[in-house]
């Protein structure tokens, strides 16, 4: 910012004050309301209830409109049920306070009802790679590292895709004979990994064996102590739901576009999966 005389400071300043008491107040006020519908769950009747607002100080206190919002654009799922889905839509699953369903009993939900192979389970707005749910870690159930009675180590393929640094040294040890003093230094190098992996597999499966609520707060809660930390306890401590997105596909690995899945933990119901909600709640 340039240096500028002070008469010219302050006949910006001048300007900029009437605004902020002004256009950005009534602003603020507008959408604080449009926010109290929220709150009060006027949503579940209908956009009507919700206003567009036009205002220009300018031209007099008379020029003030309000108008319906447009419709929710809506967007293809790729299924025959349902076809499409606005930002309104969520799939509601409440739960009782002795039925929470844990992650593996939520992907097995989604792909028996919609069909679909399910990739990933993550909180909804999140734009990195953290997720409750992954297919790809979910393969690593599968990896293994072991010795055979000859020393030789037997690796699964995917293990070199996650730690490229172990193929050399499993491949010195089928090179080096027994004797060799070497040995002990790729073999350390293997149990390492070996190690990681174990600890990897073990992760996967406190999270998806357990309640949906305990593995979001376990994938996204701050590792370190402080004002974030203390912010996502005060917030998810408070709420009663977490919102989930999905990525997944079908058997033709077509992509498959569903809505939010909005997972509420109710105090109520007797504990029957026949009375955990299950639905998908369309608002026009």
């Amino acid at each position: 910012i340039k240096a500028s005389p002070r008469h010219t400071v302050k006949v910006t300043a001048g300007r900029i004050i009437p605004a902020l008491a002004t256009t950005t107040a009534m602003v603020c006020g507008l959408v604080d309301i449009e926010f109290c519908k929220l709150v009060l769950g006027l949503e579940s009747q209908g956009r009507d209830l919700f206003l567009n607002s036009n205002i220009n100080l300018a031209a007099g206190s008379g020029n003030f409109t309000t108008f319906s919002p447009d419709p929710p654009v809506a967007l293809k799922t790729g299924l025959d049920y349902p076809e499409s889905f606005t930002s309104w839509d969520k799939i509601v699953l409440a739960f009782g306070p002795d039925n929470e369903m844990s992650v593996e009993q939520l992907v097995k939900y989604i792909e028996d009802t919609f069909h679909v192979k399910v990739d990933r389970i993550f909180a909804q707005g999140d734009k990195g790679h953290s997720a409750i749910f992954s297919e790809d870690e979910q393969k690593r159930l599968d990896w293994d590292i072991s010795f055979d009675e000859d020393g030789k180590p037997r690796v699964s393929e995917g293990v070199f895709g996650r730690w490229p640094n172990l193929r050399m040294a499993v491949q010195m040890l089928g090179r080096l004979p027994p004797t060799s003093g070497q040995r002990k230094v790729f073999e350390g190098q293997i149990n390492k990994v070996k190690e990681a992996l174990d600890k990897t597999k073990k992760n996967f499966l406190n999270i998806y064996t357990g309640p949906v609520s305990q593995a979001f707060q376990s994938v996204y809660r701050p590792s370190e102590a402080g004002d974030k930390q203390d912010y996502f306890d005060s917030v998810h401590g408070k709420r009663d739901y977490v919102l989930l997105g999905v990525h997944c596909r079908t058997e033709e690995s077509d992509d498959i576009h569903l809505p939010s899945i909005k997972c509420v933990f109710s105090s109520g119901g007797d504990g029957t999966e026949e009375q955990a909600v299950k639905r998908m709640r369309v608002e026009e």
